[in-house]
């Protein structure tokens, strides 16, 4: 245990599902945490739930000066940054790529891409100061194996991937590592947009074709950014680290 002991994790979308996962194992293992999303009474709830080493901040990823807001309040709180997680997600619907909008289609593009940049814009200073850092992506198997009725999506994350990649190379120099999750779809909040429709056969259907024959849960997630954040992965950056029960095989 304690193997996050006296870091400090932001981590975006932290009021349900993947990062509500996550925040509840980091801080398992010692972590301050930064509870951040969109939805303040859900933050507060998770956040007070945790207990005095988590605070709730409310925050929209895509826009710069909440970003830079929610970091100063990690660093009024706690001192420092040395996880960034980058969590929060958005996506259209499953269908007609033609069938998606000029306004959903920027929503994604300012969730799933433009948060990555606004991290490494607040955060790489301060990790740079402190010796060294580390930031995390939740991207998804669909940026890996992308799959028809997601194109937009799909796109998003392959850039999540790639941007991943091309940082930590750039960044290993600073001793800040830069790695990105690859989940396969769980039972949160986006499943139904990823199915288009949430029903007993559509679940079947994404259930089948995982070999390890479920989909992903929180805590699976969470014990996959764990590592990835903690010294144990001292050696690895810029991977793309598929938690999918064997789906990209």
């Amino acid at each position: 245990m304690n193997r996050l002991d006296n870091k400090v994790a932001i981590i975006t979308g932290a009021a349900s599902g993947f990062g509500e996962g996550m925040a509840r194992r980091f801080a398992e293992e010692g972590a301050k945490i930064v509870v951040a999303d969109l939805n303040m009474e859900a933050a507060e709830r998770v956040a007070a739930e945790i207990g005095a080493a988590a605070i709730a901040v409310k925050a929209d990823v895509s826009k710069r000066a909440q970003f830079e807001d929610m970091v100063a309040a990690a660093m009024e709180a706690f001192g420092r940054v040395d996880i960034m997680i980058n969590n929060a997600g958005y996506t259209h619907r499953s269908g007609d790529m033609l069938g998606v909008d000029e306004e959903t289609f920027d929503r994604i593009t300012d969730i799933n891409m433009k948060q990555i940049y606004h991290s490494a814009i607040c955060v790489v200073p301060i990790m740079e100061g402190q010796g060294g850092g580390v930031i995390i992506t939740t991207a998804s198997t669909a940026g890996l194996r992308p799959r028809p009725g997601l194109t937009w999506y799909n796109a998003s994350k392959g850039w999540a991937i790639t941007a991943t990649k091309s940082m930590a190379v750039e960044l290993a120099p600073k001793n800040i590592r830069v790695n990105c999750l690859c989940p396969v779809a769980g039972a949160t909040g986006m499943l139904s947009l990823f199915m288009g429709e949430d029903t007993p056969e559509k679940r079947a259907q994404f259930t089948a074709s995982v070999p390890l024959g479920r989909l992903s849960t929180p805590l699976d997630i969470a014990n996959a950014a764990l590592y990835l954040a903690s010294d144990e992965a001292a050696f690895i950056t810029g991977v793309a680290l598929e938690v999918d029960g064997g789906r990209c095989i």
